[in-house]
């Protein structure tokens, strides 16, 4: 046969194994009436693994053995899809007890940030919530997610990323940890300085102070003078508080010019960023399960079965929802071997009929699920 004789074989196997799939999706349309009828579950495991085993029990050669296998995972990953959008057409419900809101109220808000006066933190609170806010600073971001969890505090204020250092995976790990949500977000250009006291010179420097993040982020200026010891800090603010408190004239902060302001320091060096587009996005945390109406992005947590495919299985859900998947990070399980908990960000809101598609199947595929936010 030639290619043209080939493609027409083929052509006319595809339209077979089209209307087989058809027929099929109709009958899975039924197998959902009845489990949303009996309250079962989509998922189930078994029966799948016994349909794999049985389809491919006869199949002496391993590719092809391979090639049918996961050719019906992804028929069952249809399946289970269609199922869950039945499910909420047939208004089984899901458990996502979030509450509607009309806007994120923020007269005479009680707010709590990591770090001290000059922080960035403290800069993301002011623009979040106005100059006029009542505010307070903790050390650690565990105290912040401690405060508003005791509800000492109706909000924290938290870093989560930064365009060139990447996340905060301290406040990733809180996020798991604790009972609060994402509520909303705010970003904060960085502009990292090299402060100084007033009788400090550059030449003259031994020792600098910054947060990790902010050695990395100046990473370049730094190189240039490698004698200097680096001593970390909780934050930058803290660096430049410490420079302010210790007046020693050997001794820098990396912080912002603000920061310096505040503490009287002298600027040694203005231009020490590695990127000149750097900017750090902030999580504004609630211990309360709300949303607004115009929420546009929602943050989830979960975890999978340490097994092939199964984190491509969980993120067909977005794309088949036509849902566009933002960020997504992976977190270690703390007492489990190169096992992974996930993060992930995606436009949507909890309105919307595709986002509870969505959800519901992540929810019964995960080991372990947590709604973040909608923010």
């Amino acid at each position: 046969m030639d290619l043209t004789e080939i493609r027409d074989q083929l052509d006319s196997l595809d339209f077979t194994i089209k209307d087989a799939f058809l027929e099929r999706m109709k009958l899975i349309s039924k197998v959902a009436e009845f489990k949303a009828d009996k309250n079962k579950e989509v998922l189930d495991k078994t029966r799948e693994m016994q349909k794999l085993e049985t389809l491919t029990a006869f199949i002496m050669d391993d590719d092809e053995k391979k090639y049918v296998e996961e050719l019906f995972k992804q028929i069952i990953t249809y399946s289970r899809i269609k199922q869950y959008k039945l499910m909420t057409e047939y208004g089984v419900p899901v458990d996502l007890p979030f509450n509607r809101i009309d806007a994120i109220n923020k007269d005479n808000a009680r707010v709590v940030y990591q770090g001290v006066e000059g922080a960035y933190s403290h800069a993301a609170t002011i623009k979040y919530f106005g100059e006029d806010v009542n505010a307070k600073h903790v050390p650690t971001f565990a105290d912040a997610m401690k405060t508003i969890s005791a509800g000492l505090a109706d909000y924290a204020v938290l870093p989560i990323e930064n365009s060139s250092a990447g996340i905060v995976s301290d406040v990733y790990d809180l996020l798991s940890r604790y009972d609060n949500y994402i509520v909303g977000e705010v970003y904060i250009d960085v502009k990292h300085v090299l402060l100084g006291c007033e009788n400090a010179v550059l030449s003259e420097i031994e020792k600098v102070y910054s947060h990790p993040q902010g050695f990395m982020q100046c990473s370049r200026f730094l190189s240039e003078h490698k004698h200097w010891q680096k001593v970390a800090t909780e934050n930058t603010a803290v660096s430049a508080k410490r420079i302010h408190n210790m007046q020693d004239e050997k001794s820098a902060a990396i912080a912002s010019r603000y920061a310096g302001q505040l503490y009287g320091l002298k600027e040694l060096a203005d231009d020490i960023l590695d990127n000149d587009t750097n900017i750090t996005r902030f999580i504004i945390v609630s211990n309360r399960k709300i949303y607004t109406e115009n929420a546009d992005k929602i943050s989830i947590c979960f975890e999978l079965s340490h097994e092939s495919g199964s984190l491509y299985t969980m993120l067909s859900h977005f794309m088949f929802n036509n849902l566009n998947m933002t960020k997504i990070e992976s977190r270690p399980i703390p007492g489990r071997s190169w096992e992974y908990r996930f993060f992930l960000d995606f436009e949507g809101n909890l309105g919307e009929e595709r986002v509870i598609d969505a959800l519901r199947g992540v929810i019964e595929e995960s080991n372990y699920f947590r709604l973040l936010g909608n923010y």
